[in-house]
């Protein structure tokens, strides 16, 4: 990281952001609705909610999924001029499967 390969820094946030996402808790459509501004809930963190922990097979989905979707774009992405974006999109999802197989989930 610290030699600012690109690909890997662009691959891993936005594997931390799907983790992110993954984490959180399925919102009720009754609760975005909301209440009355008097009936609203007052004070630092009352609205907050508990995160989802996941489970390290779950980790592994996600990051498998997030290189099987830049492996699937990239075969999209045929025309000559989007070689270098075709390229870039293989090399974050290497970085990806590389991480998995380090660590023995794979």
């Amino acid at each position: 990281m610290r030699a600012r390969d690109k690909a890997a820094v662009s691959a891993l946030r936005a594997t931390l952001a799907a983790l992110d996402n993954a984490e959180a808790v399925p919102v009720d459509e009754a609760e975005l609705r909301g209440l009355a501004l008097e009936q609203s809930p007052v004070g630092v963190g009352v609205t907050e909610a508990a995160r989802r922990e996941l489970s390290e097979r779950h980790v592994v989905d996600v990051v498998r999924a997030e290189a099987a979707e830049r492996l699937e774009a990239a075969a999209q992405l045929t025309a000559p001029a989007h070689a270098d974006r075709a390229a870039r999109l293989r090399s974050e999802a290497a970085v990806l499967l590389r991480f998995l197989d380090g660590h023995g989930t794979a």
